[in-house]
């Protein structure tokens, strides 16, 4: 495996990077809990900075420019790896947690999922639930992204790890013509939308712990909560109305705050196709929903219909997975419709799961086409999204893309259904896991959790987080024969 050594090269200096992140929860439980894990986290800090050592050493003359080949397998591999490290200090940390539980907790979090294994959230120590959630705010702009902004320093480019990493079809597109300042502007971005969360949840009432843990999660999308009661535990319309303006602020591309930030203009924002599909869907399904709320008798009083509504909406179809309530107890077409929407509304570029709003638009308006086509077969009607036309391949490659998503959906959730689970829970944890979603539905519910699950579905569930995460096509492409010939 010499060639791909470049590859495992760049992986030693992420792991090694990895490794200081540990000093956040050390840190916290150093002045907050008198030092009661701090041997947990310096032992996992001094392991994982050793084995990255370890493996730069050994790789440390493979210097050269990554290649496509090198790009995909380096990026599966962190995202398989760094899950692992990540793991280790929940393991010992949380008494009786198997590493199968602790892995997918870790992948969960890292993939900014939310799909959590553990109860009892209240009791763990906070230094735990600091790194749980810390886990989705280094994961949900995504690890490679951060590794590009850097990469320029090391000797190697970051292309490759750019176009297996970023969401979405148009993975072609730099906002500048540096990739590195790329990555850096979007952080950037990341970083300032985080910080105005974080100083919003505290002015709104939360502890400064639980502003910065609700703050990871808001805006990596990830929902993960310290408390079992997720956003119920403060019964706070301001609290969830300051989620549902960041959460619907962190579906939206970063790349388009970007522009706005270099144009000093709303237009890149307000003219983007994806952006007012997104903002549309929102806006109609928090009234689709508010409307059954009231007619069903489920909530009394206007007020708190668009409350209740618009988190719980906002909250699903970003692919966060907060709750304030168990909305499985509503009329049962609120919940199908919210996991039906966390499936495509994020756009791409966001932190936010699933296939995309992009690709449904593009979906649709080749539909659209073909009917056009059946009444005037020699039109030309080109795919277009505002005022650009969608090239062929870009067409193949979404059609091609849900061809594999549908499948890969199939077929996970059949091999759920073989290890004994019944269709409800086999079908919406797959689809939760798989877009990134976090709650599904029966056994995994908004009010349960996935420790219902066995060993062989868990792990089940992580394979599909890590799928949704990279979008299937970064991970199935080392399993072709094609990537290994030379």
């Amino acid at each position: 495996m010499s060639r791909f050594a470049p590859a495992f090269l760049v992986l030693s200096w992420v792991v090694m990077g990895f490794s200081f992140a540990f000093f956040v929860p050390m840190a916290w439980d150093w002045f907050g809990e008198g030092g009661t894990h701090v041997h947990v986290w310096a032992w996992c800090f001094a392991f994982t900075l050793a084995t990255g050592a370890w493996l730069w050493v050994r790789t440390r003359h493979a210097n050269r420019e990554l290649t496509v080949r090198d790009g995909f397998l380096l990026v599966t591999l962190v995202w398989v790896v760094l899950p692992v490290y990540a793991a280790l200090p929940l393991m010992y940390a949380v008494q009786g947690l198997s590493f199968t539980d602790a892995y997918f907790e870790a992948m969960s979090g890292l993939t900014a999922t939310g799909a959590t294994a553990l109860a009892g959230l209240d009791l763990l120590a906070p230094s735990v639930n600091i790194w749980r959630c810390f886990l989705q705010l280094i994961g949900g702009l995504g690890i490679m992204l951060l590794a590009v902004a850097i990469l320029p320093f090391l000797g190697l480019g970051g292309a490759q790890l750019y176009k297996a990493e970023m969401p979405g079809p148009m993975k072609e597109q730099r906002l500048t013509p540096r990739l590195a300042e790329t990555a850096r502007g979007l952080w950037g971005v990341y970083f300032v939308l985080s910080l105005g969360c974080l100083l919003a949840y505290r002015w709104g009432g939360m502890s400064w712990s639980d502003a910065f843990m609700h703050m990871c999660t808001t805006v990596g999308l990830g929902g993960l909560s310290s408390h079992d009661a997720s956003f119920g535990y403060w019964n706070s319309p301001q609290l969830e109305w300051t989620a549902v303006l960041f959460m619907s602020l962190a579906g939206i591309s970063f790349a388009r705050y970007f522009m706005l930030w270099r144009q000093r203009s709303f237009s890149p924002v307000v003219r983007d196709t994806e952006v007012r599909a997104y903002l549309g869907v929102l806006g109609l399904a928090t009234l689709l929903v508010m409307s059954m709320l009231l007619v069903e008798r489920v909530v009394d009083d206007f007020p708190s219909a668009i409350r209740q509504a618009a988190f719980q909406v906002v909250s699903v179809a970003t692919t966060t997975g907060y709750a304030t309530t168990d909305y499985l107890l509503w009329p049962s077409f609120v919940p199908v419709l919210l996991l039906f929407l966390g499936c495509f509304v994020s756009c791409a570029g966001s932190t936010g799961g699933g296939i995309k709003m992009v690709r449904v638009l593009v979906l649709v308006k080749v539909a659209q086409r073909e009917l056009v086509r059946i009444i005037h077969p020699r039109v030309v009607y080109p795919v277009a999204l505002g005022r650009t036309i969608v090239p062929p391949d870009i067409i193949w490659a979404v059609m091609a893309f849900m061809l594999i998503y549908g499948g890969t959906m199939v077929g996970l959730t059949m091999l759920m259904l073989a290890s004994g689970l019944d269709v409800v829970t086999a079908f919406t944890a797959i689809v939760a896991c798989l877009n990134n979603i976090g709650p599904g539905m029966g056994k995994v519910g908004p009010a349960g959790n996935y420790a219902v699950l066995s060993d062989f579905q868990i792990w089940l569930c992580s394979a599909a987080m890590l799928l949704g995460r990279l979008e299937m096509l970064s991970v199935l492409v080392l399993f072709t024969p094609q990537f290994w010939k030379r």
